[in-house]
């Protein structure tokens, strides 16, 4: 307990699934929390956070516009501080559309939200953490984002993005005592992903979910959650620039059924 306890997070996406996991467990973790989403469901997420007797400011934002990003920024170094922890977690998952009905107009929203959104927070934590000469920033990437196989064009693409944005960003931030850190989750029951979750347990298929990975099972937010907290937090010191898989094994296979086309 008190792994953060007196230190300062923004996390994105946080009215619900991993980013409302995480934002929970940070501030149970002693962090006083600033949570951002575009839902104002993010206003349950800091009820409960100063329901269980912890600390949270609410911002109702778009995560990939610049002016609504440095203003969370802004906002937690005037309430707290400081910004010791970054948690880039807004996302969506574009669907899954066929390679010849895929659109610009889709891809750029993905990528928007996806990679610049997740930029444009490790920019705006940086320029707050480096005069501090500390901080972390974790990056919500996924599985998707290392090969193909779990998850549509723009969105696996946008991920893979995320992974390089990482692995770039820890050496243009090098000796200035912020890391930055992605986590590639597997299949996590999540808003985002909720209507896969549905059409098997419609069908009585429930029991099938996450059978290509070796655990046999999806995970939980609070799984991803925990991973976020042990990257935030100085049980980390010496991890930099790396993509973590949690995924149940998913990723040393990648299983795939390739149809053909024509």
């Amino acid at each position: 307990m008190n792994t953060l306890q007196g230190k300062t997070a923004l996390v994105t996406g946080a009215a619900s699934g991993i980013g409302r996991a995480s934002a929970l467990l940070f501030a149970a973790e002693g962090a006083s929390v600033v949570a951002l989403d575009l839902a104002a469901e993010v206003e349950a997420t800091v009820s409960a956070i100063r329901s269980a007797g912890g600390r949270a400011l609410a911002i109702v934002a778009d995560s990939s516009a610049e002016k609504d990003v440095a203003g969370a920024v802004a906002l937690a170094v005037k309430e707290y501080g400081a910004l010791d922890v970054c948690y880039a977690n807004a996302g969506i998952s574009g669907g899954l559309v066929p390679f010849f009905e895929e659109t610009a107009e889709r891809w750029t929203e993905v990528l928007r939200i996806n990679l610049i959104g997740t930029f444009l927070a490790a920019k705006h934590a940086a320029l707050a953490m480096v005069p501090q000469r500390r901080g972390s920033i974790v990056c919500t990437a996924s599985v998707a984002g290392l090969r193909s196989g779990a998850g549509g064009m723009p969105y696996s693409a946008s991920k893979a993005g995320v992974v390089s944005l990482v692995q770039t960003a820890a050496n243009e931030l090098a000796g200035t005592g912020v890391r930055i850190n992605a986590i590639c989750p597997g299949l996590i029951e999540t808003g985002m992903t909720r209507p896969i979750f549905e059409r098997a347990r419609a069908r009585g298929s429930e029991s099938r979910i996450g059978q290509l990975n070796p655990l046999r099972r999806s995970g939980t937010p609070e799984e991803i959650a925990r991973t976020a907290l042990f990257l935030a937090s100085d049980a980390s010191s010496y991890v930099n620039g790396q993509a973590i898989a949690v995924d149940g094994g998913l990723s040393t296979s990648h299983p795939t059924v390739i149809k053909p086309n024509g």
